[in-house]
């Protein structure tokens, strides 16, 4: 399924394919950035805010045929985001790195970045976060119409408790509270508020809850 655009990513955070949990990419990523893993990103690898993501090609995807030609196609195709393809160029891979090349940046006008390993793309990422949030303040800072101040994250045991409301997770529970700010707040929203952040399904069983 091509899930692509169907996600709000947290603020300051990205969010990974649950594929990625346990890998060297994610566990170098842990602590230099606020990474969430989620089920259901279709051809997504990694979320790096609600208009740019990454799609990574592996050395082993690049030896073991087209399929992952057929993905990148796929996802041009179905998505408006701002796709980046990251390659694990290396000595095996090297030989099929132009033809990869010429299908990414000529054919499918998509941004190319190669590494040579997990450990380097995770450094890359990490850099394309911050890319991201500082584009999003810049945003922020400039539009009128919206908020001045992001409201600071909520401490770990206000998350939990917002995590256990029926219907909500982790990433959920990040953007409620960055929507609303505090509990209160959010015990007093009413479903049509509830909705424009979790949609209408979770937002009557939060209502209920």
């Amino acid at each position: 399924p091509v899930t692509a655009g169907s996600i709000v990513v947290p603020y300051g955070h990205a969010i990974g394919n649950e594929k990625w949990r346990g890998s060297e990419m994610a566990q170098r990523l842990q602590g230099k950035i606020r990474l969430i893993f989620e089920d259901g990103l279709g051809l997504v690898d990694f979320h790096l805010s609600s208009r740019t993501c990454i799609l990574y090609i592996s050395e082993a995807d690049l030896v073991a045929g087209d399929e992952f030609k057929r993905r990148l196609v796929q996802f041009r195709n179905a998505s408006s985001l701002r796709g980046i393809v990251i390659v694990e160029k290396t000595q095996i891979s090297d030989q099929y790195f132009m033809a990869v090349q010429k299908l990414v940046a000529l054919e499918l006008g998509m941004v190319l970045l190669p590494v040579a390993s997990q450990g380097e793309a995770s450094q890359l990422i990490t850099q394309l976060v911050s890319f991201c949030v500082r584009e999003l303040s810049r945003e922020r800072s400039s539009n009128p119409f919206l908020r001045k101040q992001c409201p600071q994250l909520a401490e770990p045991a206000v998350l939990r408790t917002v995590h256990q409301i029926t219907g909500v997770g982790k990433t959920k529970a990040l953007l409620l509270l960055q929507r609303f700010g505090s509990i209160h707040q959010l015990c007093n929203a009413s479903v049509k508020d509830l909705e424009l952040v979790v949609g209408q399904t979770a937002a009557q069983q939060m209502y209920r809850f």
